[in-house]
């Protein structure tokens, strides 16, 4: 920080605080939400046919959460970028750890669908809210890494929290796991309203200096983007670029979601049906290697520019080890690939979100980012209902897994041909971040 408050900082600096003020209050803001999201996963295996759920059945409440999650994405956007980030994500937080609780408190197997659906209603806000959050705190050549660091919360929620909930299973019944973590949302409500900011110049940790130099890096990166026609939310769904990148999420969810929501079951099959603590533990391990390849991925995206190459590369490696995992025999071979089918499934988030605000003016982005993850979310209810009718038929998640593999592989074909090579942005941000600091 400059030791003189009246003076601009340092040619090229960029104050460190928002990486230890806004990074870390949003990453455990989403690590509750998605707690509270894949918490199913881990529970599932423990229902002991307490509302008689088949595979398909498990695999549908799973995946119904990302129908109800479609809704709010471009309305909450809209009202991040018109209104305030920072109250939008406010009240959804508030509403999905009501809604979690009540999840714990069903009694019908439609009832555990209701409940599962309105949950994702509250929580689909949330994700295009924080994105356009970052967007006023982090100039795009940090974009990949301040979305990476935000999205780490993913994979640390299952680092933590399998284990917990694992624990909680062995002294208390699913419906009290679920009743009680819905509760921290809204304790953390409080550490949120009162933590972060819509903007650097109304937070009170920066100061006036600091603030203006981040409004001229983040001036320039939207002065080298082409221009967004009428300026109408309309111009995001007509440009090319983000009709394919909803393709891609759309793919590459399937695969993640068809993965990760069956990762405990398929752990608890390798531990020879193990109790609910040690499944938890095991299941903490591939997050542990998605968490280094997420924050790994996007800082040589940062660095490189090349964030096609950063998506299409993770999910290559998670297609070979997802087919490997049909070939392979033996529970410490396997759980080796499921470590590798973690890391290359998280690895893109960062670079990919990078990929909105490079190519498109803030006037479009926020619709732009909720289109995308509203309509590529939908892959999030295919990918567990898939996995769960699959493992009906056949008696194994792996054949499910093998199938999620041929989503993973159209995802690696839509970014690598319907993307440009490299996007206008990070590579030439800093030469622009250092002009508009002089």
């Amino acid at each position: 920080m400059s030791p003189n408050p009246a003076a601009p900082p340092a040619t090229g600096a960029i104050p460190a605080q928002r990486w230890t003020y806004v990074i870390p209050v949003a990453a455990a803001m989403y690590m509750l939400a998605y707690l509270d999201r894949n918490n199913i996963s881990v529970v599932l295996p423990y229902l002991d046919g307490d509302l008689e759920l088949s595979g398909a059945d498990q695999g549908l409440v799973s995946g119904i959460f990302f129908i109800g999650y479609v809704f709010l994405q471009i309305p909450a956007a809209i009202l991040a970028q018109r209104w305030s980030a920072r109250k939008t994500v406010l009240i959804l937080m508030v509403a999905w750890g009501l809604a979690a609780m009540v999840c714990g408190l069903v009694q019908t197997k439609g009832q555990f669908y209701a409940a599962r659906l309105l949950l994702g209603f509250f929580e689909g806000g949330v994700w295009p809210a924080v994105l356009i959050l970052l967007a006023s705190w982090f100039p795009l050549r940090e974009r990949a890494r301040a979305n990476a660091l935000w999205m780490a919360c993913l994979p640390v929620s299952s680092i933590l929290m399998a284990p917990l909930s694992g624990a909680m299973l062995d002294h208390m019944s699913w419906r009290w796991v679920l009743v009680a973590q819905g509760v921290p949302p809204l304790v953390w409500g409080l550490v949120w309203w009162f933590a972060v900011a819509d903007r650097p110049d109304q937070a009170r940790w920066i100061t006036p200096a600091e603030a203006d130099h981040l409004r001229r890096e983040l001036a320039a990166d939207e002065a080298a983007k082409p221009a967004a026609g009428s300026g109408s939310y309309l111009a995001a769904i007509r440009q090319k670029s983000v009709l394919v990148l909803i393709a891609v999420y759309f793919f590459w969810i399937t695969g993640f979601y068809g993965f990760s929501l069956w990762l405990p079951s398929a752990i608890k099959t390798l531990s020879h049906d193990g109790s609910s603590t040690e499944v938890g533990l095991l299941t903490a391990i591939p997050f542990t290697a998605a968490l280094v390849a997420m924050v790994a991925c996007a800082a040589w995206s940062d660095r490189t520019g090349k964030r096609r190459q950063a998506v299409a590369v993770p999910l290559v490696v998670g297609v070979v080890a997802l087919l490997l995992g049909r070939t392979v025999h033996g529970a410490f071979l396997q759980m080796v690939l499921l470590c590798v089918v973690a890391a290359a499934v998280y690895a893109p988030y960062g670079p990919f979100w990078a990929i909105p605000g490079e190519l498109l003016r803030i006037e479009v982005v926020a619709v732009a980012m909720g289109l995308i993850n509203a309509l590529g979310n939908l892959g999030g209810f295919v990918g567990p209902y898939l996995v769960g009718w699959l493992t009906d038929i056949t008696g194994t998640s792996l054949t499910g897994f093998a199938v999620l593999a041929g989503f993973l592989a159209v995802a690696v074909a839509l970014v690598t041909l319907g993307l440009p090579p490299h996007a206008p942005g990070p590579a030439a941000t800093p030469a622009r971040a250092v002009e508009g600091a002089r």
